[in-house]
């Protein structure tokens, strides 16, 4: 572990993943190490996972950290997903050889993938894992190019609204709004990492053969307001992972209260 000073002034912990790039985390809490893994536009500042990590922190020692590109982490090129299954596999170690994991939407599929590499998971959950199953529409062919060419050419706020409207199905009439609102700033702060985002999620089909690889305790969560294709989503990895269950969450949708959340996550870790 090292420890570096941001831009900013205030200390940040990091640590080396194994081709050499900066990890940054925080740590809070005391207890068995829980490490979060954000979704697409998240990162350990954004404040959803800031308030989960409080929130977890009366019961664990929680490890909420910036995924390679984001924040105060490095990055290198050429990206590749087994990359970030090595920035987590660091995580693991520098904690003890082994913690429970959480992730969100992608972050959620990063965390699958990590379990059915075999990383030293206890416990796994997962918060709406956004595969797309049945005949429910599904992102563009080529989201993943298209996502590559607008960061190429320095266009975040384009590459942001095109991962919104055309991946993720966000109805236009919510995108009108959106480019004047302050959270849209954090959200062109790491739009130039969407793409990596696409790498994990690949052509968003659910991939039952990995899954089927995944051991460990799983509980898979879905908002009981989220959309169709969500909940059927998470219904299905429940399925396809040999020790999971489903859990619908009342009131909730993608955009989950983190104080709805958290007694969930605390009651399933806890044992």
């Amino acid at each position: 572990m090292t420890e570096v000073t941001s831009s900013k002034g205030m200390a940040v912990s990091k640590i080396l993943s194994s081709d050499g790039v900066a990890i940054a985390y925080d740590r809070v809490g005391q207890g068995p190490p829980l490490i979060l893994v954000g979704g697409a536009f998240s990162y350990r500042a954004f404040p959803g996972l800031v308030e989960l990590a409080e929130l977890l922190s009366q019961h664990f020692t929680v490890i909420n950290y910036d995924r390679r590109g984001r924040g105060d982490s490095g990055d290198t090129t050429p990206y590749a997903v087994e990359r970030e299954v090595d920035d987590l596999d660091a995580l693991i170690r520098h904690v003890g050889g082994a913690a429970s994991v959480w992730g969100l939407s992608s972050g959620a599929v990063l965390a699958l993938r990590a379990a059915a590499h075999g990383l030293a998971i206890n416990r796994l959950a997962l918060y709406e894992p956004p595969f797309v199953v049945g005949d429910s529409r599904r992102p563009p062919a080529d989201h993943q190019a298209q996502l590559t060419r607008l960061v190429a050419a320095g266009r975040r706020s384009a590459a942001a609204k095109y991962f919104m409207r055309r991946v993720s199905g966000v109805p236009a009439v919510f995108m009108v709004g959106l480019p004047f609102l302050p959270l849209w700033s954090r959200f062109k702060a790491v739009a130039h990492t969407l793409p990596y985002d696409a790498a994990v999620m690949g052509d968003y089909s659910l991939p039952a053969g990995q899954l089927s690889l995944v051991t460990v305790p799983t509980l898979v969560i879905a908002g009981e307001r989220s959309s169709t294709v969500l909940r059927q989503a998470a219904q299905e990895v429940a399925n396809a992972v040999p020790n999971a269950r489903h859990r619908s969450l009342e009131g909730q949708n993608h955009n989950v209260s983190m104080k709805a959340l958290a007694p969930v996550l605390v009651e399933y870790f806890k044992v």
